[in-house]
């Protein structure tokens, strides 16, 4: 069994930002083509550049205001779709192109502060995930995030 699991943004959440083409903070969301890989953050699956509609929208992927809980922009398909479900495994489509996504983990406790961070590199993402929970018991969770953009893949809850 693994001692982490994989947390895309929500379905209700996405699916609220599809009806209203609003984020939370009450901007106005941006429906476009794909020009990039994304990924979307609800599946988890990248983007098919010039096929694919996607929604850009900002978005904070902590539940409550603090020091880190920064928001920053993510993209969802357009069209209502099926969440990310192999939970236990960092998504493979994303996991494999390390070019497209370059990859960095955020460590933070149990009070939302960071604690740790790591770019991924030529790592395994599911060994290394595994191994800084193992290593480190004062992150309570990670974020993955683009290392070269900086935008928030998903979130990292570790289980016991």
């Amino acid at each position: 069994m693994k001692n982490f699991k994989i947390v895309p943004i929500a379905a209700a959440t996405a699916n609220a930002i599809r009806l209203s083409m609003r984020d939370n903070f009450g901007n106005d969301a941006l429906l476009q083509l794909a020009n990039g890989k994304g990924p979307c953050r609800q599946s988890l699956k990248p983007f098919k550049k010039g096929e694919d509609k996607r929604i850009l929208f900002a978005y904070s992927p902590f539940s409550k205001p603090g020091l880190y809980a920064e928001s920053g922009p993510v993209f969802i398909q357009a069209a209502a779709i099926e969440s990310y479900s192999d939970v236990y495994h960092f998504p493979p489509e994303i996991k494999a192109d390390k070019k497209n996504f370059p990859l960095s983990l955020i460590g933070y406790n149990e009070n939302d502060m960071m604690v740790y961070t790591k770019q991924v590199g030529d790592a395994d993402v599911d060994e290394l995930i595994e191994k800084i929970f193992i290593e480190r018991s004062e992150v309570a969770y990670m974020h993955a995030r683009n290392a070269e953009a900086c935008c928030f893949i998903c979130a990292i809850e570790r289980i016991s």
